[in-house]
């Protein structure tokens, strides 16, 4: 597993494509988003099962490319949404061009994404498309129930991580079942290869969660504190409010119930109450949960023990990231 090589072989391939088209004003913000560089845990992960199944990861290039797409879409439109600043350290869309602008762009990217898979043969086309299209429309269900999470005052831990299981760690797991399925294995495997990648991407969103409030704003890419700006109910804040005091919850529910121009005060106090409550360890401690339940997955894997160890090296270096 080079991780190095899947990486430079997909950028190699992303600028090969050509977004510079016209209309400019639909193509230029795709081009934007998708250049804007990322982690690129998707598509590597799509070159990666590929690889270990088959041992040629070149021919998962258009998938990745697909997931990789998708993935940017719902980001545009997502901080659209969220009316977020910033996405990876550079203005988001709808900030450096307008709203309707990155809509449109967004739904171009959706269209894009399935595309790609026009470069396999039929067969194949078909279970990607069908796996694909199952996965947006659950990233969907999850986008909403985030939305409808920021109305309700009784949104239960079992039910946030059913959230960020739709709106986050299903592409995670689709995009390595799409390599699977590219490399023809059985489904027996590509849906075990599914599980490891559904219960990573848990631990990689909790992680996300972890870092939008404790990271480092300079490595992180994104604004500290947006989810607490945003009165987002993630795991940290339900924990806080489960294990809380009296007064620490009635703080909490106090200041998500504001929206304000200067959040500073807003970051700081919430923050102080989480860590007040150990809220940063039962995170930690939740996320290797999730990781090593991702990692069971692997073990009836009929896959080399060394691809099983890379797997494992992968997970954990996800967990560890501070970006």
């Amino acid at each position: 597993m080079d991780l190095i090589k899947y990486h430079s072989d997909f950028i190699q391939y992303l600028e090969s494509q050509d977004f510079k088209r016209e209309p400019k004003n639909l193509y230029a913000p795709v081009n934007y988003i998708l250049q804007l560089g990322g982690k690129r845990i998707r598509p590597i992960l799509t070159l990666i099962a590929t690889d270990i199944f088959s041992g040629d990861h070149k021919a998962a290039l258009p998938a990745a490319l697909a997931v990789e797409t998708f993935h940017n879409f719902t980001l545009v439109h997502d901080d659209i949404m969220d009316d977020a600043p910033l996405r990876r350290g550079k203005q988001t869309v709808h900030e450096k061009w307008d709203i309707n602008t990155g809509i449109l762009s967004g739904d171009a990217m959706l269209i894009l994404a399935y595309q790609y898979f026009e470069n396999y043969k039929p067969t194949v086309f078909q279970q990607l498309a069908k796996l694909f299209s199952k996965t947006a429309l659950e990233v969907c269900d999850g986008q909403q129930l985030d939305v409808d999470f920021e109305t309700r005052n009784d949104v239960t831990i079992e039910e946030y991580i059913k959230m960020i299981t739709l709106k986050t760690s299903v592409l995670v797991a689709a995009a390595l079942k799409m390599g699977a399925i590219i490399a023809e294995t059985d489904e027996e495997q590509a849906n075990l290869i599914y599980n490891f990648g559904l219960n990573l991407g848990i631990a990689f969103q909790l992680q996300d969660d972890y870092l939008d409030t404790f990271g480092n704003p300079e490595t992180f890419g994104k604004q500290v504190g947006g989810d607490i700006i945003e009165n987002k109910k993630t795991f940290l804040y339900l924990k806080a409010l489960e294990v809380a005091n009296k007064e620490d919850k009635e703080k909490l529910k106090f200041f998500y119930k504001q929206k304000l121009e200067d959040n500073s005060t807003k970051i700081v106090e919430v923050s102080r109450v989480f860590q007040q409550n150990n809220i940063p360890e039962a995170t930690q401690e939740l996320i290797e949960h999730y990781t090593n339940k991702s990692f069971e997955s692997l073990k009836p894997l009929n896959i080399s023990d060394e691809a099983k160890k890379g797997l494992e090296l992968f997970g954990n270096n996800l967990m560890n990231r501070n970006v």
